[in-house]
């Protein structure tokens, strides 16, 4: 395996707008569609009227990221229970029926999980209709986002490879050919979450990386990696309170990220504790900086998501300075999560416009 040192970097490919605005992929479904403020909610039709109110949700999603002018949109994960088992159930090897419960993110909490009973493969599209849907819908830069390797791995009960590593690589390979066809399909980006990244640094350094790179390897759309410290549910809340004054894990993963194929880096940075001096330490990747915190329901102003732009701005050139959410939206109140959208592309104008 390759070491972080002698892989090559993969330059950025942006659209060239400073502060350009994104979310990092979930958006509250409405309660129509699916149990609101939950995680893992449950469908509330079925059949053809489940795919129908999707794509209604979805029509939704865009529009009120378009209102708030936000530049590159997604579905917003309307037509996924899941941002993990959205993907995963649909592999083969995977079964959706045998559930187990397992403690995930390092036992931070514990959640029922699909179980890996055999070698992963992609037969067929997992997104292909959702990203054709939307992208017919809109004229905006469109991004998509998939779980990452380790991520999966985290989120599964494995009962076949017996080996987080070779897991990892198997889902890569399909992530990968996922990639390829939603490329064919018109998406602008394509975003790896990686939340697990925060969690097992020993693997993130082993084969994390490495894993990572398998999925975007000779990609012609844009990539980022999304790492963050979690949804904004209590788990992750009370976690976040025992990390002191200075959370200090993006300064072992940015390093190695610098050195990976990725183009960005999308991580939590408004109402956290990560010190600012980690934006240094990214290298020539693209800092997709989280603006809205969504473990509060508080309202952020325009003028304080400026303020948190301007933090990067030390640090990083505005070209390679976007603005994202911290996290998800999904398990927030539709209300809060537009109102925070508004909040981001409001600020983003006046960071934009900031030494006219």
């Amino acid at each position: 395996m390759r070491s972080a040192k002698d892989r090559r970097v993969r330059p950025s490919t942006s659209s060239g707008q400073a502060f350009e605005t994104t979310i990092a992929g979930s958006l509250p479904k409405p309660a129509w569609l699916a149990a609101p403020e939950k995680l893992w909610p449950d469908w509330q039709v079925a059949g053809v009227a489940l795919r129908e109110a999707q794509l209604d949700a979805t029509r939704v999603a865009l529009f009120e990221q378009e209102r708030a002018g936000i530049d590159v949109v997604s579905d917003g994960e309307q037509s996924r229970r899941h941002f993990v088992h959205g993907f995963a159930c649909a592999l083969e090897g995977v079964d959706a029926g045998k559930i187990g419960r397992r403690g995930i993110r390092g036992d931070r909490y514990e959640a029922d999980c699909p179980t890996i009973v055999g070698p992963v493969r992609r037969r067929r599209a997992v997104h292909a209709d959702e990203i054709t849907f939307a992208r017919a819908a809109t004229e905006r830069r469109l991004k998509i986002t998939l779980p990452g390797p380790m991520t999966l791995v985290d989120t599964l009960v494995d009962e076949h490879y017996g080996s987080r590593e070779k897991a990892a690589f198997a889902f890569a390979h399909a992530l990968r050919a996922e990639i390829e066809t939603l490329e064919a399909l018109g998406v602008d980006v394509v975003q790896i979450d990686e939340p697990a990244f925060n969690v097992y640094f020993d693997d993130v350094e082993a084969w994390g990386i490495a894993a990572l790179d398998a999925c975007v390897e000779g990609t012609r759309c844009e990539t980022a990696v999304h790492v963050c410290y979690g949804y904004g549910v209590p788990a992750n809340v009370a976690w976040k309170s025992t990390l002191g004054e200075e959370w200090n894990q993006y300064a072992f993963l940015f390093p190695l990220l610098a050195q990976s194929t990725i183009g960005g880096v999308s991580f939590e940075f408004a109402g956290s504790h990560v010190p600012e001096r980690v934006l240094g330490m990214l290298g020539e990747k693209r800092a997709i900086v989280g603006v809205v915190d969504v473990a509060t329901s508080r309202i952020e102003t325009p003028e304080e998501v400026r303020d948190t732009i301007s933090v990067a701005r030390r640090y990083l050139p505005d070209d390679r300075i976007a603005c994202s959410s911290n996290c998800g939206f999904a398990p927030m109140p539709r209300e809060v999560a537009y109102a925070k959208l508004r909040a981001l592309g409001a600020g983003a104008v006046l960071a934009r416009t900031l030494d006219d």
